[in-house]
């Protein structure tokens, strides 16, 4: 069993991660570590883990794990997975888990060095959905691609908030404009090649609240919205010249919508609709890493697809302060 230690006590590790892990059939929840030790020893009471940590480097030190989740502030991203890199640690880390991508160059200098797996969290990856809509685009289903239509907002103006405060890394791209990306090079196996973007940003946290993207990807386009200020909502569209595939719940499936995806047919006179019941993309997350960690050959997201995403968002920033195209 691979045993999973848990860098810090953040509101994703305990209603996602952790149960997943604690589901997980190859995986067990072995530590969890805080600067707050009462945190860490509530939380491991809590999910029935062995053992608590005071500190992030303590759990590191420790022989106890084989590996680590790092949900902590976007801005500490690069730091801690350095540290865990060093330890020998597997890592799994939140996204995104750069604010630039140079950043990531070292990583996977220090992953290769030190012989270990080194993660994106991009759950949507693992979900049997996006498997089946990957197929179906690439098997001619909707004919030729031609338009990717997206979008993700939520409302959230608490002040005290990670997303909030730009230090931490705070902003709605950095948050979920990862998503419409890494899902349209996900299904296509392409990569943009210009971006153009309107940013709007607080005029209080000064962090992006609203934006409208166009990504250029040669023989297709993607445009998507985001907001952290608006009512909340998922879309991903993808059209081609004999039919369109609707993903329900994009990125969170089975809250904003069914685990499900709807093929239509170029009259739309026919609708073929694909369900997923019960499908926990999170556990299908840890256990492929796990795995994969272990020596298997369980497709993950490496490092190298994390640099290409996240030169897709650097490259949208820049287009939001030129005004124009800027090439990715």
């Amino acid at each position: 069993m691979f045993r999973w230690g848990i860098l810090s006590t953040a509101k994703i590790a305990r209603e996602q991660l952790i149960p997943a892990i604690v589901d997980a059939d190859n995986g067990v929840l072995a530590a969890i570590a805080s600067r707050d030790k009462k945190k860490a020893y509530a939380l491991a009471q809590r999910f029935g883990a062995h053992h608590a940590f005071g500190s992030y480097e303590e759990m590191l030190a420790s022989e106890a794990i084989d590996g680590v989740y790092i949900p902590l502030p976007t801005s500490q991203h690069v730091e801690w997975t350095e540290k865990a890199i060093k330890a020998g640690k597997h890592v799994l880390v939140e996204k995104p888990l750069a604010l630039d991508a140079k950043d990531i160059g070292k990583l996977i200098k220090l992953r290769d060095r030190h012989k270990v797996l080194v993660c994106e969290a991009f759950m949507v990856t693992y979900h049997p959905q996006w498997l089946k809509v990957r197929d179906l685009v690439q098997s001619g289903a909707i004919g030729t691609l031609k338009y990717v239509q997206g979008a993700f907002t939520y409302f959230n103006t608490d002040p005290g908030n990670m997303r909030n405060i730009l230090e931490l890394g705070g902003g709605a791209l950095p948050d979920i404009g990862v998503y419409p990306t890494v899902s349209t090079r996900f299904v296509t196996g392409k990569e943009p090649k210009r971006v153009q973007a309107t940013i709007e940003r607080d005029k209080k946290f000064k962090t992006d609240i609203y934006s409208t993207i166009r990504a250029n990807f040669g023989d297709f386009e993607l445009s998507f919205y985001l907001s952290t200020q608006l009512a909340a909502r998922q879309l991903m569209v993808f059209h081609g010249d004999k039919g369109f595939i609707e993903v329900h719940g994009p990125f969170n499936a089975g809250l904003y919508d069914h685990h499900r995806v709807s093929l239509h047919n170029r009259e739309h006179t026919e609708e073929t609709l694909f369900r997923f019941p019960g499908a926990a993309q999170y556990r299908l997350q840890v256990e492929a890493f796990a795995r994969a960690a272990r020596g298997g050959k369980d497709p993950v997201f490496t490092l190298e697809n994390s640099v290409k995403n996240q030169k897709v968002i650097d490259a949208i920033f820049r287009a939001g302060d030129s005004g124009g195209w800027e090439k990715v």
